[in-house]
């Protein structure tokens, strides 16, 4: 089985392909793609739209796994994100093939361990996971290959992901009550909040 990992961005997206046999997993391809600031972004997606369909073409994947965007403070960071992984979202449509979805603590805590692995963990771990001679660089490829290394996990164990009801940048149908995504995403913005009310209390 070949799993397609995508970890999501206009400036740079990276991209990783791997085998799952017999139990165990090998590295096909990784890498990056960086697109100019200078570029117009209808251009800049477009080049993202023509490497995955090429991906996809030339490999074959059963399944696509992809980054899940979950909470930024950065507003023009989540929409570059969401714009990436829409078109990432339609390239596998118009392949057909199904798509899984991942936050970046899930990831981290199938590869390492734990949700607060740093990147040089991550890539320690998949490199150890996949047997690769290297370190596999640069971080943005290496974070798709652990996204794909938890997608083949994910299929191999039946694992289907369904989305929580507050998830509405989720690719699967959405679910009915409180999900441990939607109880990250509830603590996250009360935390928020309540940092906000301090603020406004000590400047006044």
């Amino acid at each position: 089985m070949i799993v397609l990992g995508i970890d999501p961005g206009t400036a740079a997206l990276g991209y990783g392909i791997v085998e799952s046999s017999r139990g165990r997993l090998r590295e096909v391809d990784h890498g990056c793609l960086v697109t100019s600031p200078d570029t117009a972004l209808p251009e800049r997606l477009l080049a993202i739209h023509a490497l995955v369909d090429e991906l996809i073409a030339l490999h074959s994947p059963r399944i696509v796994a992809i980054e899940r965007l979950f909470f930024s403070k950065n507003v023009q960071t989540a929409f570059a994100v969401g714009q990436a992984r829409g078109v990432v979202l339609l390239a596998a449509a118009q392949h057909r093939v199904p798509v899984v979805e991942a936050t970046p603590n899930e990831v981290k805590s199938a590869i390492a361990g734990y949700g607060a692995a740093d990147k040089e963990q991550v890539q320690r771990m998949v490199q150890l996971v996949l047997g690769m001679a290297e370190l596999p660089r640069p971080d943005d490829a290496a974070d798709a290959l652990a996204i794909a290394v938890w997608g083949a996990n994910s299929a191999r164990e039946g694992s289907g992901r369904l989305s929580p009801v507050m998830d509405r940048a989720a690719v699967a149908p959405i679910t009915r009550g409180e999900s441990s995504f939607d109880r990250a995403v509830r603590e996250a913005l009360a935390k928020e909040a309540a940092e906000a009310r301090a603020s406004k209390r000590t400047a006044s």
